[in-house]
Parts: C-alpha cells; structure tokens; sequence
C-alpha cells in the first residue's frame, strides 16, 4: 500500500497497555492479547505507524537501579501513589538484548502482531537506542572494548558519569551513556563509537531489527555524530547512521528512520539519512504561546518541513492536558498537525490525560477522560484523514492589521491546503489568549468573480462571500481567544450571498 506524503503516527506504551489488560484477562498478557477490535480501531482513526515503546529485554541491574534511585522513585510515586515495586521494571531504553521481552511474549508473538497490523495497513514502529546499553548485556563481558572505559581517578572525580562493573574476576570502569549537558543515566553504559568494532556490531544489531519491523525510532540519535560524541567524550567516533541506513536501505529501501533530536540538529540528521526528525522547537514555541516565533518556524524550506516529526506529547514531555487549557489545547492541534510532516499522536492525548508515565513503569494512573476533548479528537482525527491533508500542497499565508493601531494580527497562524482533486481547505488560528482580528491574503485567484462558501469542517459554522472582495481585501477575521477554523473552501451555488450569521462571531 503506498504510503501517504503525511501520514501518521501512534506512540503505544506497550508494557503499561498489557498491565491494563493483564487486569481485565486474570493473567499476564502478551503481544498476542492485543484486541483485533483495538488494532481495528487504529485503523478506522487513520493511522498509518504504530509505535510499540519498550518491547525490546531489560534486565535485573538496571530495575534494581531504577527501584533504588531516589530521585526517580519520587517521580514515580508522584505519578502512582499507590506504587508498588513490581511496578517499577526498569527503563525501556536500558535494553540487555533486541530481542522481545519474553513476559511480552517474545520475538513470536511480535511476528504475530506485526502480521495482524500488516493485514490492516498498519506498519509497525519499534525502539533503536543507540547510544548505551544495560549495565547486565552480555557485551560487556564479552566486549568491554564495545563501551566507553573509564579509570578510578575518573570514578573519584565524576562518580555521576562512571561505573565500576563486575567482568569475570576483574573490576571495570565504565562511562554511564549520557549527554554532555547532563549527569550519565545510572542505569546504562556507553557504547563507544570511536571503536570499528562497536560500530560494526550496531549495525548488525540495527540491521537484525529492521527484519522485525517496518521502521524504528531512534533514541537521541545526535549523540553519536562525530561531533557530539568527540565534544562530550573526549575521542573522535567512526561514522555511523550514513553507514548503518544505507546497510538497511539496501535490502529494505522503504525501511523508515525517525530521529529524536534536539540542539537544531533536525537537519544534519536528515542530511544522515533519516526519513523524519522531531520537530521540538515546534513543540516548545506552542507551549510558550509565542504566535510569532511559531509563525517564524514555518518559513522554513518545504522540503525541511516534510521531514519534520510534529507532536504534542510523547513519553518524554509532559501530558499536554497538563500544560494548556482545553481552548489552548485544540489551537496547538490545529496547528501542529495541519502542517506538513509526520503525524505524531501519544497514547492518552486524546482522553486528556495529565499524567505522564515513565518509561521505567509499567503501570499508569487510573485518570478520568475528558469528554470535550475526546470529541474534539474524534472530528480532528476524521478531518485529517482528507486526501488534501494527507498528499496536498501546504502553503504559509500572510495575515495584516484590520485597520491603524490594530497590532493583533500577529496573533494569527495562517495555512491554504489544496488538493491534487482541486479540494482547497484554510486553517486559521488566533494563537493567543484574547480576542484578535486580521485581513488574511488568500492564494485562490480564481475566486474573482465567484461567490465563495467557507464550511467549518470542526463545527457548523458556513460563510459565504464575495469573491472579488476576498482578493482585494482578504478575508476579515474576528477570533476569540485560541478561535480557529479549518474551512473548506468551495464555490457557492446560492444565487445571493448569504446574509451575515448572528449567532457566529468568529468571521465577519
């Protein structure tokens, strides 16, 4: 099936839905548990991936870690009162082998389900950390060369970056894996990439995955540029992604690679060979409410912004319910995925939850749905799966003051949508918390001389008007605070123009 320009994404937090139906089944679930009636659901909702976060094995030292750690066990418990140890398993990302967690149902039961999300269009995303492994995988007996060595006078100096490890009869001193801007992770080694060896055995383990999926996503895959890695350990590292994809890329050509990456790296991973990058900034500036600096975002380069990953929420961010009010909530949906790029949607989003559940849990909160947003996702969802949303051509428009003094035009987002069936659609959006008004410039010229219908696809709002109006003038807009419209855009075939709405404000 070929895959749409835009599609979309669906993150599921894999071990804490199988904790949810190990309760309704009696008994520990697996992969092969997963309800067809869910996974059909996925379906009817539009999405094209589906991510299944922390399948992969974790071992007893990093849970051990992970239990003991203070620091975390009070953001656990912030997160669960009522935690109990056995919800603790340790952090998906400290991983002791790609290969499924046998409690999941091992590599069978992956296979399995990869099968049923294939016979319903469904591809199947998994995780690719390639920066550290778990204190207890096999190659740090096997292969210490494989990870960053340290020395006492190290362990002494930065006891939060380095490790002593068991290796037969011997001590070791290992780097935690970490960022340079942040203490090491206690639950991990790092895999050094200034070794031949390491990169090879990376690859091979990358290249074994992408036999058991369609696409992965890569755990903060700017560590390990050369130049991240020297500036944070001190040596210079082999080259890896350009290497490693295009080894994936030979067997697999349509084999997807989406980055997580921050510091304004998108494009330099792009340049490495990935399919799509985070787009954090994106994310940052809504939650900021800086329409402008969101505006700004968009001028980038069309074929930038296609390989863009666009989000709200993940398992590393906070629940956006927790962040914005409903109204702030629906605007930055609106915005963030009616642009160009991969869709990207977090299990939970759509309920309005406002816990987020680590990725060292795997038992979430018993949170109570929000209904108003559940119905703002069920239209949103259906609006998105248009043709024109999906393979359309996207275009930034320009908003300009409704009249002298008036400066809240700058609080409109602005996007056209057209078709490759002529289907034409404008989002507008008042990305601020007051009442806003601006002429906004249309890009259909063609519209001169027509009568021109504006139908809410989110609401029952129609408009009508004048063609030659709109092209001279543009479209006068009058927004409540975080308003917006998704409008399709058609010719009328009334006869007069339609007398103005009283009970609608937004448009005049």
């Amino acid at each position: 099936m070929e895959q749409p320009k835009y599609p979309s994404l669906y993150q599921i937090n894999t071990r804490v839905w199988l904790t949810e139906l190990s309760g309704n089944l009696g008994r520990r679930a697996t992969l092969d548990d997963i309800p067809d009636n869910e996974l059909d659901q996925l379906t009817e909702r539009g999405f094209d991936w589906i991510w299944f976060l922390s399948v992969w094995t974790t071992g007893e030292v990093a849970q051990k870690i992970s239990r003991d750690n203070p620091e975390w066990r009070h953001d656990f418990e912030n997160t669960l009162p009522d935690l109990q140890e056995k919800d603790i398993a340790g952090s998906g990302f400290a991983i002791t082998g790609y290969n499924v967690h046998p409690d999941l149902g091992g590599d069978e039961a992956l296979k399995r389900l990869r099968d049923r999300l294939q016979n319903r269009g469904l591809k199947l995303m998994l995780d690719f950390v390639p920066n550290h492994m778990a204190p207890d995988h096999p190659w740090v007996n096997n292969h210490p060369d494989y990870f960053v060595a340290g020395t006492v006078n190290d362990l002494e100096k930065n006891p939060q970056n380095y490790t002593r490890i068991k290796n037969g009869n011997n001590d070791i001193v290992l780097a935690y894996g970490r960022d340079p801007y942040f203490s090491g992770w206690p639950d991990t080694v790092q895999l050094d990439y200034s070794n031949p060896k390491t990169v090879e055995a990376m690859s091979n383990e990358l290249l074994r995955i992408s036999g058991q999926c369609d696409g992965v996503r890569c755990d903060m895959a700017m560590l390990i540029l050369p130049e991240v890695f020297e500036r944070t350990w001190g040596r210079r590292a082999q080259a890896f992604w350009p290497v490693a994809i295009s080894r994936v890329r030979e067997r697999l050509p349509d084999f997807l690679f989406l980055a997580e990456v921050y510091w304004d790296m998108e494009w330099t991973l792009q340049q490495e060979g990935f399919d799509y990058t985070y787009d954090k900034r994106l994310y940052d500036r809504l939650v900021e409410g800086d329409a402008t600096a969101v505006r700004e975002h968009f001028y980038a380069a069309p074929d930038y912004q296609d390989r863009l990953a666009r989000f709200l929420e993940n398992h590393d961010e906070p629940r956006i319910a927790s962040v914005m009010n409903n109204k702030n909530h629906e605007a930055a949906a609106v915005i963030t995925f009616l642009s160009p790029g991969l869709r990207f949607f977090h299990q939970g989003q759509f309920d309005g939850r406002k816990k987020r559940i680590s990725p060292h849990l795997i038992r979430g909160p018993q949170e109570i749905a929000d209904i108003a947003l559940q119905d703002f996702y069920a239209k949103f969802l259906d609006t998105i799966k248009k043709p024109g949303f999906r393979n359309g051509k996207w275009k930034l428009l320009n908003c300009i003051s409704a009249w002298e003094g008036n400066e809240t035009w700058d609080s409109f987002l602005a996007f056209s949508w057209q078709g490759m069936n002529g289907e034409r659609a404008l989002i507008v959006v008042n990305y601020s918390p007051h009442d806003s008004q601006c002429f906004l410039q249309l890009p259909f010229s063609d519209l001169a001389d027509k009568k021109v219908l504006f139908s809410d696809v989110l609401s029952e709002a129609v408009y009508e008007r004048d063609g030659q109006d709109l092209l001279s003038r543009g479209l006068f807009l009058d927004l409540p605070a975080w308003g917006y419209h998704v409008f399709e855009v058609s010719e009328s075939t009334n006869n007069s123009l339609a007398e103005e709405p009283t009970a609608k404000r937004e448009i005049v």
